[in-house]
């Protein structure tokens, strides 16, 4: 096959590795149960999203955690809590919208690290796991909910 303008090829190469310091190697938790058969995993990262300083957020689902990744590859651990954090987005300079898939969704104060709800469902009803999100141009939310 010939093609007049070839695709361009491109190589990953890796910014940064989580330290040592954070894996929780040889922990089981519930979502590994769920997801892994019950196989401890160390980390499962989901959820990038950058802030305007340019450092990058993401979720550690199994564990409940929230990181910031500096421009430079330094890792800070934000927040820690009883959930399972996915996708993410800014809802100003210190609030990340959380999509959590056990508590729906959540916000977190970065600077300080408190997780809170944000929108639970009525009359006791669960969602039944949310796992991303994203607003559109006019600001409105949308998320999956799956199940």
């Amino acid at each position: 096959m010939w093609l007049i303008n070839p695709p361009q090829v491109r190589e990953a190469e890796v910014f940064t590795q989580m330290p040592a310091a954070f894996r929780r190697t040889g922990v089981r938790s519930a979502w590994a149960d769920a997801n892994r058969g019950g196989q401890p995993t160390d980390s499962f990262l989901e959820g990038p999203v950058f802030d305007a300083a340019g450092n990058l957020y993401v979720t550690d689902i199994p564990f409940g955690r929230i990181f910031r990744i500096s421009p430079s590859g330094d890792w800070t651990l934000i927040a820690e809590y009883g959930g399972e954090p996915n996708g993410m987005k800014f809802l100003d300079a210190q609030t990340l919208l959380i999509a959590d898939y056990q508590n729906g969704l959540m916000v977190c104060d970065v600077a300080s690290g408190v997780v809170r709800p944000w929108l639970q469902r009525r009359n006791s009803e669960r969602f039944k796991g949310i796992n991303d999100l994203v607003f559109d141009r006019a600001g409105n939310l949308y998320f999956t909910d799956q199940g």
